[in-house]
């Protein structure tokens, strides 16, 4: 990881479009950067550990007209974030980008030692560089395509990579395994990326490259070569994204600005579903269960669906981390129904347990807001959000668009199953037509989340509490606080808390509790009560209005929200959540679209 652009030019500074291509790809997540420059007929390298800001401290110092460059953000895998093990390496007379992470790289690096190989850095990209090399070396009639493909017979792992060889200074070749990389078309010259964001300020036009294929890239043209090295012709696609869709339009910071597009994402799909009831060609009502696996805040939405498949559909519901499915004995039938869930549609360990889902004979079905991502190109159907480019790394539009869409496909089940009443369909179809509405009223309730903010912004510890469909929203607003607040936060169904975690429960502790679901109300403020009784400082946020004269009994702050119906209500209720969390962050001081350590879209294992 995280993020590659190369480029060859007609007319531009290379160096300039590529250090711009970067900044695009910042949202991806990146503790280093570097860019290889042609100039001269000679490679130069220019890196540093930090953010691209320092990496441009560097070349202004610099005098640089390049015709060619390749360009990376790293996130760190294989060695500490510093200068030596920040992208492009080079040796010999191979210089490399690379996202992914080659499995075998001691075994390559061992067999390399013993050929007279040195090494500076830590990573593995260094012995991917250095073993391309060594087989470039050994070549007789040096065919850099027979070259790159021999080495990568014999790499293990996922990769993309971005190369330039010494004698030939202003060709890009690229290929890729499991990690994502197009090749963008311009007239003033061509490109090599992670994703179309890097580009999209001086082309919509690009070429996804699949598995195993190479590109041969100059500034005139690019050739598309499959396994067998046969050059073959690719379709040319254009972006439905904007360059305009990567910047903030005045919001102080991406996530911001996200949370506010929700209402009319949201709205949106939804009105695209009753205008297309027949969402799907897979009928789920012929399966007995469902599988949904995701990582992470599309895992999250999966809890959701599992709730309303299982209260309102009556189809039971697994949902299983991607990265513990891949692992596990698969107890898939043919009336299993696997449904993955990916924002970026490159989620490693979820695209291998989509393949690991179809090998066993599941139909499958993928929602993923990248048109062309693996994912969806991979799954039996598609559901895509329709979102637009998510920069934040901590997802909020692209959580919620994924709620939506498996509420949808509730309805859809229900509708297919004859379980669908008029009732329940003319008061969602009425509630769908106000709810930007609604959405944007919780939004602009700015002044309780910045108080509630306040009070929790200087706590190290924090917990959070609610039943059933509530408790799934506890684990997203956990995660959105830890995320970009580093406030350590854990999610309890408010039932569990008292069989010991509520000996954690001191005089001010935060405890944020969630009220929404009527028939659960009068449990859960039980169990607040014994948060109380203990000294907690107590958030309640609810739908419930009925109840207002005993709310000081246990609450400090109440927020009250819009009540919905319980397929919607999810929708009210997170927007809270991700509000308190940015409120948090920014008072904290933290770096809120681009938090420590995390990466965007998470390409490796």
């Amino acid at each position: 990881m995280c993020g590659i652009i190369g480029y060859s030019s007609k007319k531009k500074n290379a160096k300039d479009v590529v250090i711009a291509g970067l900044k695009n790809l910042e949202y991806r997540g990146y503790d280093s950067a570097g860019i290889a420059t042609s100039e001269n007929g000679k490679i130069n390298l220019y890196k540093a550990k930090g953010k691209i800001a320092v990496l441009e401290d560097k070349l202004n110092n610099e005098v640089i007209n390049a015709s060619t460059a390749i360009g990376h953000t790293r996130w760190a895998t294989h060695g500490e974030p510093n200068e030596t093990n920040a992208h492009p390496h080079r040796v010999g007379n191979v210089t490399l980008v690379h996202n992914g992470i080659i499995e075998n790289y001691i075994e390559l690096k061992n067999f390399l030692l013993k050929n007279g190989v040195t090494f500076n850095s830590s990573t593995d990209t260094e012995v991917a560089c250095a073993y391309i090399n060594y087989i470039y070396q050994k070549s007789e009639n040096k065919n850099k395509l027979q070259v790159i493909s021999t080495a990568c017979d014999e790499i293990r792992g996922s990769y993309a990579f971005s190369i330039i060889f010494d004698d030939e200074l202003d060709t890009i070749y690229a290929t890729r395994k499991d990690s994502p990389l197009i090749i963008g078309l311009s007239d003033d010259g061509n490109f090599a990326a992670s994703d179309i964001s890097a580009i999209l300020d001086y082309t919509n036009k690009y070429i996804l490259l699949e598995h195993d294929e190479f590109a041969k890239i100059t500034c005139d043209d690019v050739e598309i070569y499959n396994k067998n090295l046969e050059k073959i012709d690719k379709e040319i696609m254009f972006a439905n994204w904007s360059a305009t869709e990567y910047k903030k339009n005045g919001y102080e910071h991406f996530m911001l600005k996200e949370i506010n597009e929700q209402p009319e994402v949201i709205s949106k799909l939804f009105n695209n579903y009753f205008e297309n009831e027949d969402y799907l060609s897979i009928n789920i009502a012929d399966y007995d269960t469902i599988h949904i696996v995701a990582c992470g805040s599309a895992m999250h939405a999966g809890m959701i669906g599992k709730y309303l498949f299982e209260n309102f559909a009556s189809i039971p519901v697994s949902v299983e981390i991607a990265s513990e499915y891949r692992y596990k004995k698969q107890l898939i039938t043919p009336s299993t129904l696997v449904i993955i869930i990916s924002q970026s549609g490159e989620t490693a360990d979820s695209l291998a347990a989509l393949r690991i889902a179809k090998e066993h004979g599941a139909k499958t079905i993928a929602i993923v807001n990248v048109v062309g991502s693996s994912i969806s190109r991979e799954a039996d159907e598609t559901i895509y959000t329709y979102a637009g480019p998510e920069i934040a790394v901590a997802t909020t539009k692209g959580y919620t668009s994924q709620v939506a869409i498996l509420s949808m496909l509730v309805l859809n089940a229900m509708k297919q199953k004859n379980i669908l009443d008029d009732s329940l369909k003319n008061k969602v179809q009425e509630e769908i037509g106000k709810i930007k509405e609604v959405l944007s009223k919780v939004i602009d309730n700015s002044e309780k989340y910045i108080k509630i903010a306040s009070a929790i912004k200087d706590k190290e510890h924090l917990f959070f509490l609610g039943r059933g469909i509530d408790y799934t929203l506890c684990l997203e607003g956990s995660l959105k606080l830890k995320e970009i607040s580093y406030m350590h936060s854990e999610a309890y169904a408010a039932g569990e808390l008292k069989h010991g975690t509520i000996s954690l429960i001191e005089e001010g502790t935060p405890v944020i509790a969630i009220a929404t679901d009527k028939t659960l109300y009068e449990k859960t403020v039980s169990n607040i009560k014994e948060t109380k009784a203990r000294g907690a400082y107590v958030i309640f946020i609810t739908n419930n209005d009925e109840d207002v004269e005993n709310y000081n009994d246990f609450a400090d702050i109440v927020l009250t929200i819009p009540k919905v119906t319980e397929l919607l209500q999810p929708l009210v209720t997170i927007l809270p959540l991700q509000l308190i969390a940015y409120e948090t962050a920014k008072m904290r001081g933290c770096d809120i679209d681009k938090p420590k350590n995390l990466a965007k879209s998470v390409t490796v294992e």
